[in-house]
């Protein structure tokens, strides 16, 4: 089924919704969820609307990735609407409504040329998971923390490029990770923050201290959190410490079992508020490809059994992993229900962006970006304002 039009109806399915699941049916208007209509009321959808079934499956929000790198074969850094296609398509297929294609630290000259891809991809039309912005991942992060970046193009902060770029693609970077600790990052903190832009914590050997007066002026996130960042101490809790402890931050987690151990991730739960932690994939051009060797950010990167580590010294570098899949773990491994495993791979993400209003939830008058799943949480289909951008049978 592949809708030619932005108005039709699923029944049969539940639907998560913000605070209950129903199960019933939604009739999409114009690409935006006009009515849902729980089986037991007496309503009724339009009758000359294409009809789809969704076989007793699941109707989730679409999955909003702020950190993602690419994605069969294909990688934010390659600046070019093919490659854009193939990991928008992908992860599209993958249940993702929404991504911020993120960068690696990497010359300015290389992050540039991605901007200008990613401004014309989007004036473009951009037909699969649409790109909501830029996450710059670096360069201003720490030469102690470097996980898989490349440490030759490590620097502290430069204000300068943050409002050249600003000023080239007004509203388009939407997060940039830094190292609090660094030179000249309290002054680019404050100016991301007064500019619209989440200031993040990652690649960071910032003490407590460092992460709270971030805080104070302007720092709202943290990175792949326990990755690449100082870890707790009690005598010095260090960035984990603040950033667990610290409400104020939200905080990304890779749900795939091997970058964060669950009970680490039973941790967070229990220190964190639900609305600021957010799943992420962090997944690089390897997604949905076989074993074998790729790069990143100009590494040669070893993806053996789905895990991706940089050939030079064993770093986990990203990851293989899709929303869908990251949904699923969070389900099978902590105490969270549907309802709060949406809310951190789609609600969450939404309101950090500040896209609520139009997305990251099912209800009546918001965009109809819609995940059906089957039983077992697998992709059957997904829509972008109404329209078909993966369809399983087809």
């Amino acid at each position: 089924m592949t809708m030619s039009s932005l108005t039709w109806n699923i029944h049969n399915v539940h639907i998560v919704l913000e605070d209950r699941v129903v199960k019933g049916s939604v009739h999409v208007s114009d690409g935006r969820i006009a009515a849902i209509v729980p089986e037991e009321s007496s309503g009724e959808l339009p009758r000359n609307a294409d009809s789809v079934d969704g076989k007793g499956g699941w109707l989730l929000p679409g999955f909003i990735d702020v950190h993602v790198h690419g994605g069969f074969g294909g990688d934010f850094m390659y600046a070019n609407s093919e490659s854009y296609d193939r990991i928008t398509k992908f992860h599209a297929s993958q249940g993702t409504t929404g991504m911020l294609a993120t960068t690696m630290t990497a010359s300015k000259e290389a992050i540039d040329a991605v901007l200008d891809a990613v401004a014309e991809y989007q004036q473009s039309g951009n037909q699969y998971a649409p790109l909501l912005g830029v996450h710059l991942e670096g360069p201003f992060i720490s030469e102690k923390w470097p996980g898989a970046q490349n440490p030759a193009y490590i620097l502290d902060p430069q204000l300068e490029w943050l409002k050249e770029w600003n000023e080239k693609h007004p509203g388009m970077v939407k997060l940039l990770t830094l190292a609090p600790e660094k030179n000249n990052s309290k002054e680019a903190i404050a100016w991301l923050a007064e500019n619209g832009i989440i200031a993040a914590a990652g690649h960071t050997d910032a003490v407590y201290e460092e992460i709270k007066a971030a805080a104070d002026v302007g720092l709202t996130h943290a990175v792949h959190t326990y990755n690449a960042m100082r870890g707790l101490h009690h005598r010095e809790p260090g960035t984990l410490g603040a950033v667990l402890t610290d409400d104020r931050i939200y905080t990304e987690i890779i749900a795939d079992g091997e970058h964060v151990h669950p009970a680490a991730i039973a941790l967070m739960l229990a220190a964190k508020p639900l609305e600021r932690m957010i799943i992420v994939t962090d997944a690089i051009e390897a997604a949905g490809m076989p074993d074998g060797t790729y790069e990143l950010g100009g590494l040669a990167v070893v993806v053996k059994n789905g895990t991706a580590r940089l050939r030079e010294g064993n770093a986990l570098a990203g990851s293989s992993l899709t929303m869908i899949r990251a949904f699923r773990y969070m389900l099978n491994n902590t105490k969270l229900g549907i309802l709060e495993v949406s809310q951190l791979a789609s609600g969450n993400p939404a309101r950090e962006l500040g896209i609520f209003d139009r997305t990251g939830s099912i209800a009546e008058g918001k965009q109809a970006d819609l995940v059906l799943a089957d039983a077992d949480f697998n992709v059957e289909c997904t829509w972008v304002q109404g329209r078909t951008v993966f369809n399983k049978s087809e």
